[in-house]
């Protein structure tokens, strides 16, 4: 049997939390192995339990979830932050994404679709809920509707090493070698680079980092 996704809840919401916990222990998949109510115990909690899933709310009372979510990606690269939240305004899931989230849920989604968004994301996967997916679509196809593409959207210098050597053709396994990381890291930088790329898929990715000189290193 596979080893349980690890899944880290961040809201300020007890009776919420104690929701999520109760929705997804039960999955033999899944494991709930801690929860945080601010962005201090989440930054801490990240690092002590490494969790494979944080689950992010952005309401958090000392710092922005969205802040909270760059810092855990920035201290720990085989993360994958799944945001799960009330707020539908267009600001704030262009922020996440931005920040680096594989995916952005509603408050409201029912037991399967969290479960499997957080499966999707854990599989490096960019996961967004059904009111959600239609706007970030529109948004990529806008993004790349004009001629010339930019690909200076706030990356890593990690994020610009994966993408120069999918530029240039190589798969997931032969990345993490090259670069001494696990290909599990390599998933979620990927799925991270779909979305602040406003990429539909990982083709489309690789298409516009070529056609901005991304590759040629790679070779």
């Amino acid at each position: 049997m596979n080893t349980p996704i690890r899944v880290l809840i961040v809201d300020d919401h007890p009776i919420f939390r104690d929701g999520l916990r109760t929705g997804l222990q039960p999955l033999p998949d899944i494991t709930v192995v801690g929860e945080a109510a601010t962005a201090a115990e989440a930054l801490a909690l990240a690092g002590r339990l490494g969790p494979d899933v944080v689950l992010m709310d952005l309401g958090l009372p000392d710092a922005g979830g969205i802040a909270t979510t760059r810092e855990i990606l920035a201290r720990h690269e085989s993360v994958a932050v799944l945001v799960l939240t009330m707020r539908d305004d267009d600001v704030s899931v262009f922020e996440a994404i931005r920040a680096g989230a594989s995916g952005y849920l509603l408050k409201g989604a029912d037991q399967e679709e969290l479960a499997r968004a957080v499966r999707g994301v854990a599989a490096g996967q960019a996961v967004f809920g059904p009111s959600v997916a239609p706007r970030v679509l529109g948004w990529a196809g806008r993004a790349t509707a004009g001629a010339a593409v930019s690909l200076d959207a706030d990356l890593t210098a990690r994020e610009r090493e994966v993408l120069d050597l999918l530029a240039a053709g190589w798969g997931n396994q032969t990345i993490a070698r090259r670069l001494r990381i696990s290909p599990k890291t390599v998933r979620n930088v990927v799925s991270v680079l779909i979305g602040k790329l406003q990429a539909a898929d990982r083709g489309e990715m690789i298409v516009r980092a070529r056609a901005a000189g991304f590759g040629a290193g790679g070779t």
